[in-house]
């Protein structure tokens, strides 16, 4: 009979998860257990925070369009109920483009909503 090496897989697999932990502080890059624990809060944190990040980014072109309505005599609400109301069908992130960039053409885009 031959002797059989084990561990390579084992290896592999420690090997992976002290990879992901690259830049994380102090033994959570390096102890596999403490790594292990490290990577599953943050995978927890990261699923959570792309679902963040796509409310903040909506109420930030909230902001800027109510900033940019205000500026011509109406308010957030007021504007996107005037939109609606005429099928101009404009969404928040470019309204809030062209609140920032280019002021002449959402003052036409709320002219023709009003």
């Amino acid at each position: 009979m031959t002797r059989v090496k084990r561990g390579s897989i084992a290896n592999r697999k420690r090997e992976r998860v002290l990879a992901q932990t690259k830049g994380f502080r102090w033994r959570r890059k390096t102890n596999e257990r403490a790594a292990k624990e490290a990577l599953v809060h943050a995978w927890a944190h990261s699923f959570r925070g792309r679902k963040q990040r796509k409310r903040d980014s909506r109420s930030l072109w909230q902001v800027k369009i109510n900033a940019a309505a205000r500026e011509n005599n109406t308010n957030y609400s007021k504007l996107i109920a005037a939109l609606k109301k005429n099928n101009i069908g404009l969404n928040r992130k470019m309204l809030a483009d062209l609140a920032e960039n280019n002021p002449q053409i959402f003052k036409r885009v709320m002219s023709f909503a009003q």
